[in-house]
């Protein structure tokens, strides 16, 4: 039996980030987060080394409207491989890979700005 991850309907500034989880909404989520049009999700990856297409299934599936994805990428950056770049731009989705710190405190900008933002956010200690 297969188990849905974690999920708050609706969108939030994250509130805060560190000890391997995030603060959003006046909860707590332990792990990786992925920010979407109208729900914020656990999400599985807990590094940015070798994500694929396939880790964002989730946002492929229904993108609501999203055009920027930030990424995220852990206590450093990180640049994701060319593939995931490509797949993710087939599907009208930019991706701007980050430290999870900097994609956190752009999300909230952009976010409330009302503009088309997702996240995809590895959890760090």
């Amino acid at each position: 039996m297969q188990t849905a991850p974690p999920r708050y309907p609706g969108r939030a500034p994250i509130e805060a980030y560190g000890n391997g989880g995030f603060r959003f909404a006046g909860m707590s989520h332990r792990g990786s987060l992925l920010c979407l049009g109208e729900a914020i999700l656990g999400w599985t990856p807990t590094s940015a080394e070798g994500l694929t297409l396939d880790d964002f299934a989730l946002l492929l599936a229904e993108p609501a409207g999203i055009e920027l994805l930030l990424l995220g990428t852990g206590r450093e950056f990180l640049m994701p491989s060319v593939a995931l770049r490509a797949g993710l731009r087939e599907a009208g989705i930019r991706i701007e890979p980050m430290d999870t710190g900097a994609a956190c405190r752009t999300y909230n900008v952009l976010l409330a700005e009302g503009r088309p933002v997702g996240a995809a956010l590895i959890a760090v200690e």
